[in-house]
């Protein structure tokens, strides 16, 4: 009876193996979060943006382009976590119809039921895959067919979940934008420098207004923030690949000497409820956009898109310069100005050594 349990386990193991099915943090919190973010990025984000511009621009063309991608987003989502978990051609290509139930069915809370559900029906399919052979027919099949049911059964429940948690962080932010300044914009701006998604967290948790605000913040400081402060190592390359790319860059370099990473924190920690607090910055535009930071000026934008949104409702006049001039401060100035002058003390401790920062070593 032993030997069947262990035979059992070990043919099981190697099922898995065969399958490239891979239960593992990395796989689902890295790889395939990250990679919903792209797909977001790919269809509601640039949807918005392209959007934008033809509304300024009073072209027709545009806006319908961006409403075409924006329609996209629950597919892109789906296609880019399958791809992420390395599904075969068939099963990734029946996702589009499972990213497109679980995105609807899952109301405010889309990204996150179908981040849920594209996980689970990517490995049920991938676990059919190939194993009849009639295949063509199989594994569209169940994994369109348990893909939808799971998106009926469950999406509308953890849609529900994701804007209850992320209404919660926005009422704490809006009863205290001062400490949940400094908590969401350090947390969110930790993320963003994680090999996590920021994007896709603030995407699958609805977070706008005060707690957007706090979040784009956040990922600001850090990647402003590195970027100043190594570019006596990075130069102007350095600065463009974090300033424009991302802070990840830096994780590398983190792991070797985590005290690298103290200045542009405690700049999160100030920004945050500077922007809350101090200049009522709101995220209305794209959620998405609020865990992007400077990354593309994706952050900025979307800050736009949301004056634009809010002009167009009523609820706000205009754009001010004094808009503008948070919403830089904010952004570029506050952690371009401080994060280097905090380094200095670092440097000169000998914490924060010459090459610490360096993006070639």
């Amino acid at each position: 009876m032993e030997n069947s349990k262990k035979s059992f386990v070990f043919a099981f193991a190697e099922f898995l193996r065969k399958k490239d099915i891979e239960y593992s943090v990395k796989r689902y919190g890295i790889d395939a979060l990250g990679a919903m973010a792209q797909g977001l990025f790919a269809s509601l984000l640039i949807g918005t943006i392209i959007s934008t511009l033809g509304d300024q621009a009073g072209i027709k063309l545009l806006v319908d382009i961006g409403g075409f991608a924006k329609s996209a987003t629950g597919p892109a989502m789906a296609i880019s976590i399958g791809y992420a978990l390395k599904c075969p051609p068939l099963v990734l290509f029946s996702l589009i119809a499972v990213g497109g139930a679980a995105n609807t069915l899952g109301g405010a809370g889309g990204p996150l039921a179908v981040f849920v559900v594209t996980v689970i029906t990517s490995e049920l399919g991938k676990a059919v895959s190939k194993e009849t052979k009639i295949d063509i027919i199989v594994t569209p099949l169940i994994t369109i067919a348990a893909g939808v049911l799971l998106s009926m059964a469950f999406a509308p429940a953890i849609g529900r979940a994701a804007f209850s948690v992320g209404a919660a962080i926005m009422w704490a932010t809006d009863l205290q934008p001062f400490f949940m300044g400094i908590l969401v914009s350090v947390i969110v701006g930790a993320a963003l420098t994680l090999p996590i998604s920021s994007a896709a967290i603030c995407a699958a948790l609805g977070l706008t207004g005060l707690a957007g605000g706090a979040a784009l913040a956040g990922c600001c400081a850090q990647m402003v923030g590195f970027a100043v402060m190594s570019f006596g190592e990075n130069k102007w390359g350095g600065l463009f690949a974090q300033g424009l790319g991302t802070s990840m860059l830096q994780m590398g370099n983190i792991v070797k000497n985590p005290r690298i990473w103290i200045p542009p924190t405690i700049v999160s920690a100030v920004a945050g409820p500077v922007a809350t607090s101090v200049f009522g910055l709101r995220m209305n535009g794209p959620a998405v956009a609020s865990g992007m930071g400077t990354c593309g000026l994706v952050g900025p934008i979307g800050v736009y898109t949301g004056w634009l949104s809010d002009i167009n409702s009523g609820a706000k006049a205009a754009v001010t310069a004094s808009d503008w001039f948070a919403l830089v401060a904010v952004c570029i100035l506050i952690p371009a100005v401080l994060t280097p002058l905090l380094a200095l003390p670092f440097r000169r401790a000998g914490w924060i050594g010459k090459g610490d920062l360096n993006l070639i070593s």
